[in-house]
């Protein structure tokens, strides 16, 4: 049995549909596999993982994967998940989240969780639209892009989920894309791993509701354009920003401040008479 087969058999749930729903390209797919060979990366046990998803292309991965799983209201994964790492922090807590589910319907959620410092890992699946809903603008389209909402281009900027983050108070902040798989398994390995909020943007594509809309002649220009307009931010120095306009992706914030459960936990034991 090959190590792919391995993973399948042992971490998705063989009486759910396959072929998965996603559209051909679409960079979904790529990011449920990393996120199995993070876990399995790590050996963590799967009932010690829970992975909560909203509404979405990018909530259907949690029926995919055989860990405990919710799969909750759009905009709200992250107050479940918030919930649930309080009610049992000893469990990883994987949050998975479309752009519109973080940071458009769900945007006071993830600030305030990343405020909180809730030791919950964030996965934002950024495909730049509502890719299930019949393609409407999202806080994430980029101003002039296409969508069934903005027919002549959209006129707002779109959120910087990184700086977003980072200004609210994330612990560990990093972005990556669909294309750069390899590089995504680290960034998600070292996002569950990490204490307190963990978020990693995806840069995902929609050939389907984006791509076509917006000149994308296929899926396949979709990845070469992630290639050649990204940059590690490792080769860029510290605060600069590329001047030819590419994306930086990498880790942008790690440190180690406690997360919330723990502050909480250590405040229950001082009040019970057993902490320092």
């Amino acid at each position: 049995m090959s190590d792919v087969t391995q993973l399948i058999h042992e971490y998705l749930r063989h009486n759910k549909k396959f072929p998965h729903v996603f559209c051909a390209g679409c960079g979904h797919g790529i990011v449920l596999g990393s996120l199995i060979r993070s876990v399995h990366a790590l050996g963590l046990p799967k009932d010690d993982v829970v992975v909560v998803a909203g509404i979405g292309c990018s909530g259907r991965l949690a029926v995919y994967v055989d860990f405990n799983t919710v799969h909750t209201t759009h905009g709200r994964a992250l107050t479940f998940a918030t919930g649930i790492k309080m009610a049992n922090p000893r469990l990883k807590v994987i949050c998975v989240m479309g752009d519109g589910d973080a940071m458009s319907i769900g945007g006071n959620h993830l600030i305030h969780a990343a405020r909180r410092n809730i030791g919950v890992t964030a996965l934002v699946l950024n495909n730049h639209i509502y890719g299930m809903t019949g393609g409407q603008c999202s806080s994430a389209t980029p101003q002039g892009d296409i969508s069934m909402t903005t027919p002549y281009g959209a006129l707002e900027d779109s959120f910087d989920f990184v700086e977003m983050a980072k200004a609210a108070g994330a612990n560990y902040v990093a972005r990556g894309t669909s294309f750069h798989a390899l590089m995504l398994d680290k960034l998600i390995t070292s996002a569950i791993m990490h204490p307190g909020f963990s978020m990693v943007e995806v840069f995902s594509p929609c050939p389907t509701q984006y791509g076509r809309k917006n000149k994308f002649r296929s899926a396949v220009d979709m990845y070469k354009w992630l290639k050649k307009n990204t940059v590690k931010i490792e080769t860029l120095k510290e605060g600069e920003k590329p001047e030819d306009g590419r994306i930086p992706i990498g880790v942008f914030r790690d440190r180690q401040t406690p997360g919330l459960e723990e502050r909480y936990a250590d405040m229950q034991r001082k009040l019970m008479g057993t902490g320092r």
